[in-house]
């Protein structure tokens, strides 16, 4: 059998992201009666499933030589290296804060999609990144045609286990634990659908079933996506108009985000917003010292797959960060979350990929108040794209498909 990754990658990513419609159906059955499921007391259903996708992928790219020789690059594996030498160091610090060795495990959680970094990034160095994503994109029709039948049937049936949408059902799920996961998700998936021409109406619809979610998050992340899309159509000399009241529109996407008609709670109020009070709390009980600044005070204290595997509060130190950042700083400290703010600054320098802005302003924002590399599917997504943009940095990008048939959709 002949492997050609062109043909095979996007049925696999799609195949991949797939998983997540079945990966937590215990959780959305209980959802569906109106019962929200306890940390540390939760049927793990079919995740495996998800691990299982990774895998194939994993061993896919290591058998097709092409995406072998690439990720096995001195310059890879130097990077490689340099990142698992720093994570060593930060696993046994936290054994020797006596933490067990699940907890700074579990803060590991944050690499476990990095592979499909590594296949992005070789795939836009070997010119095929965009024929993949234009594929990917048009398989990932039909899951956004899932969600969003799932979605707006809970948003007008579904018990208001997690708040009240617009419609007076429930705030959506789809296929997911909560409405969070399931905004992140279409959010991220109206960035993809954004970097493929002929998309909008499927960037649309994604930002559409982001805002039913009700999701801060996942609202602004969208709109962010939509102004780099109104931001690219006008032409050099008007976008400025655009530019100079981004600052207002930001904070007026966040106080319309916190209204109660589209966040359907109304405990969203940003200025009374949990996540302040945990972070101050956070910093004043447990940061003690320049070393707690430097390299963090336990890795994996912060992660969600502790609260998950265990449930709250199991561990001495043990918090929900729901900030990206914050869990960087917990758990690698200073230092730690300079090198990834540099990673970002770096790929935004380097990359030719006429979309780094949005691709990188996307990370950096979906990163404040949610920690999207511990959740899938968004985290395998994201991961792919910037692996991609990146790779398309320090050459012009080369086309070595033009002899390829190109793709041609339905009309779907």
């Amino acid at each position: 059998m002949k492997i050609r990754f062109e043909k095979d990658l996007p049925f696999l990513l799609f195949a991949l992201v797939s998983a997540s419609t079945v990966a937590a159906l215990p959780q959305v059955e209980s959802a569906w009666t109106g019962v929200k499921e306890v940390y540390g007391e939760q049927d793990f259903g079919l995740r495996i499933l998800r691990e299982l996708m990774l895998l194939v992928l994993v061993a896919y790219a290591f058998f097709e030589p092409r995406l072998r020789n690439g990720a096995l690059s001195s310059t890879v594996l130097a990077f490689l290296a340099v990142v698992a030498s720093y994570v060593l160091f930060e696993i046994g610090y936290a054994l020797y804060l006596d933490l067990p060795l699940v907890v700074p495990m579990a803060g590991l959680r944050v690499f476990e999609y990095l592979p499909l970094a590594l296949i992005g990034f070789v795939t836009s160095r070997l010119g095929a990144g965009d024929y993949i994503i234009n594929r990917f994109a048009h398989y990932l029709r039909y899951y956004i045609a899932l969600q969003a039948v799932l979605a707006i049937a809970q948003a007008l049936w579904a018990p208001p286990l997690f708040g009240v949408s617009f419609f007076g059902g429930g705030r959506p799920f789809g296929t997911f634990v909560s409405p969070n996961l399931f905004g992140a998700t279409m959010a991220t998936c109206a960035l993809l659908f954004a970097l493929v021409p002929a998309m909008g109406k499927w960037v649309a619809v994604s930002v559409f079933l982001a805002l039913l979610s009700g999701s801060r998050t996942a609202f602004i992340s969208s709109l962010l996506v939509v102004y780099f899309q109104v931001y690219a159509v006008l032409r050099p000399r008007d976008r400025w108009a655009l530019v100079m009241p981004a600052p207002i529109l930001a904070v007026g996407a966040l106080v319309l985000a916190s209204s109660p008609l589209l966040s359907g709670r109304d405990d969203a109020d940003p200025t009374q917003d949990g996540r302040i009070d945990l972070w101050q709390r956070v910093f004043s009980e447990q940061m003690h010292g320049p070393a707690d600044l430097l390299f963090g005070w336990g890795l994996g204290l912060s992660s969600n797959t502790i609260n998950v595997l265990y449930g709250a509060e199991h561990f001495k130190g043990q918090f929900d960060s729901d900030s990206l950042y914050l869990f960087l700083l917990n758990g690698y400290g200073l230092i730690g979350l300079l090198a990834y703010l540099l990673f970002l600054w770096t790929t935004a320098r380097t990359s030719v990929h006429p979309n780094k802005g949005m691709v990188v302003m996307f990370i950096l924002v979906a990163g404040l108040t949610f920690n999207m590399w511990e959740y899938f599917p968004q985290n395998a997504m994201l991961m792919y794209l910037w692996g991609m943009v990146l790779g398309t940095g320090g050459q012009p990008v080369s086309t070595p498909l033009q002899s390829e048939r190109i793709f041609r959709p339905s009309r779907f």
